[in-house]
């Protein structure tokens, strides 16, 4: 024991959609502390979603003090072997800042926010091949999803963004390069960097340059040099500045959430992951090749653990709404009082008694791309209970994992070998329930591993790479993971799971053209 509480430690900054983590690992990959703060979601509008930039920066801070204080309180010695950390964060969510005061010149536009609809629409129009114009160069189609629409929206509807943009004082960054920013230093020489996971998620990057590119920003009329550094996933960045917790350790390991995933699950050409948060994503490792989709999907950067090291591309099917369906029937609704409840709800039923429910509430993401679509909830009868739409929600998450699945299928042109393997993580992963009806509506095998947050295992992993504490090959050799995996198989015979798909195709296009919708 005492050797392990001797050896390197690597701290991981895991920065979600609702809350903020800070968890230190060992070299065994055990987390030895951690602290978790949930933080505000702000809905100015219908359809608008936003964070205060300054309060995630706090939840930061807080986080890696109590770790640390944590960790120490275990006998472990922080202090002396933490040699780097590494930090993942929601993608997409942006904002735009003062070089010189350091403050935000608005919140930051989350990545489910939809109020980019009608420049969505208007671009569409303009440009020729309409929403598949960018597809060719950064994977994406034109959508309130990424990024850059949520830019152009602050250049047009916010006056201090656009002064600032006039006077050279405003950098424009997603949540990584706001945290880096600060923590390397701020308005005293704070360095404004990206990673390529990220930059792959503002429709700004080209996929096979791994550079801004300069078509699309002239197209769109962004200005380059509001824009950060793209570097690797895997280097030393910079180096936590006086002010924060943990002065002087590197920053070696950067990646957006779901890239991080992919590498805390070790996936390797071929293999996909789910993770299950907020919203759901599913990403297939596609290796070194581009694999445009055919089939309503996202192409992606996989990642790069290395600025020399080759990059990985991957295939994503993102879904908007998954866990927050959760906090809906929680904060909303009050059908539940903490989430942990809807598993015990849910199985005092043992099917939805014909409710289906599509959490369609800011649109649909993969497949479909509709942003027109509403949340419904539909087959409700007299016989209809709180546990029947509890397990209808639970259905819901696994349904859109389904789709985004069968969609890979299709793309991957019968390259797959052998019987799927779905690996999952994110907290929901720890309902039961819900896997077992996973492992139902796929009709294939659902692993969940020991550790469900891979998210901050893989920023760990990647700065860990960077200083020499793993190799990639200990990083990628998942064997002897396995043996404390937990296999979910399905029990659904074949004809109610095909009656139980058909029925929710019926549902989600019950969903579309409902966003006119008005009291």
């Amino acid at each position: 024991m005492a050797k392990t509480k001797e050896a390197a430690f690597i701290g991981s900054i895991d920065q979600g959609t609702s809350s903020t983590r800070f968890i230190i690992y060992d070299r065994e990959s055990r987390c030895v502390g951690s602290h978790q703060v949930e933080f505000t979601q702000h809905y100015p509008q219908a359809g608008w979603v936003e964070h205060d930039p300054m309060e995630l920066l706090e939840s930061v801070r807080v986080c890696m003090a109590k770790a640390v204080d944590k960790a120490s309180a275990g006998g472990h010695n922080v202090d002396a072997a933490l040699k780097a950390i590494g930090l993942t964060n929601q993608r997409e969510t942006t904002l735009v800042w003062s070089k010189s005061t350091g403050r935000p010149l608005y919140n930051a536009i989350v990545w489910m926010d939809v109020r980019t609809t009608s420049i969505c629409r208007r671009l569409e129009k303009e440009i020729p091949g309409g929403r598949t114009h960018f597809v060719a160069t950064c994977g994406l189609p034109i959508s309130t999803y990424f990024s850059a629409m949520k830019l152009i929206w602050l250049m047009e509807n916010v006056d201090a963004v656009r002064e600032g943009i006039k006077k050279k004082d405003a950098l424009f960054g997603t949540i990584d390069s706001w945290l880096i920013w600060n923590l390397t230093g701020g308005v005293k020489g704070g360095l404004h960097v990206t990673d390529v996971s990220n930059a792959s998620r503002t429709m700004l990057m080209n996929l096979k340059t791994l550079d801004w590119d300069k078509p699309t920003l002239e197209t769109l009329k962004i200005p380059a040099e509001i824009l950060p550094k793209i570097i690797s996933n895997s280097e030393v960045i910079g180096k936590i500045t006086k002010g924060w917790p943990l002065v002087g350790l590197p920053i070696a390991g950067c990646l957006g959430d779901q890239h991080a995933a992919m590498v805390g699950q070790a996936c390797k050409k071929g293999e996909a992951k789910s993770t299950y948060g907020t919203g759901a994503f599913i990403l297939r490792n596609t290796g070194e090749e581009v694999v445009q989709s055919t089939h309503g999907l996202l192409t992606t950067l996989a990642f790069k653990l290395g600025p020399k090291a080759p990059a990985n591309y991957a295939l994503e099917g993102s879904i908007a709404i998954a866990g927050a369906a959760v906090q809906w029937l929680r904060d909303s609704l009050e059908i539940i009082k903490s989430a942990s409840e809807i598993e015990e709800l849910a199985s005092q039923v043992d099917s939805t008694g014909g409710v289906y429910f599509v959490p369609a509430f800011n649109g649909l993401f993969a497949p479909w791309w509709r942003d027109d679509a509403r949340g419904v909830c539909i087959g409700i009868t007299g016989f209809t209970s709180k546990a029947h739409i509890a397990r209808a929600v639970l259905e819901s998450m696994c349904f859109q994992v389904m789709d985004v699945l069968d969609s890979m299928h299709k793309d991957a042109k019968g390259s797959d070998k052998g019987e799927l393997l779905l690996r999952v993580d994110g907290g929901a992963t720890v309902n039961n329930l819900l896997m077992q009806i996973q492992a139902d509506l796929l009709g294939s095998p659902v692993v969940r591993p020991a550790d469900i947050e891979t998210t901050a295992l893989g920023a760990a992993y990647a700065a860990g790479l960077a200083v020499g504490v793993w190799t990639e090959e200990e990083i990628f050799a998942s064997g002897e993971k396995s043996k404390t995996d937990t296999t979910f198989r399905p029990l659904l015979s074949e004809e109610l799971r095909k009656k139980k798909v058909g029925c929710w195709f019926k549902a989600v296009e019950r969903t579309f053209d409902l966003a006119d919708l008005s009291i």
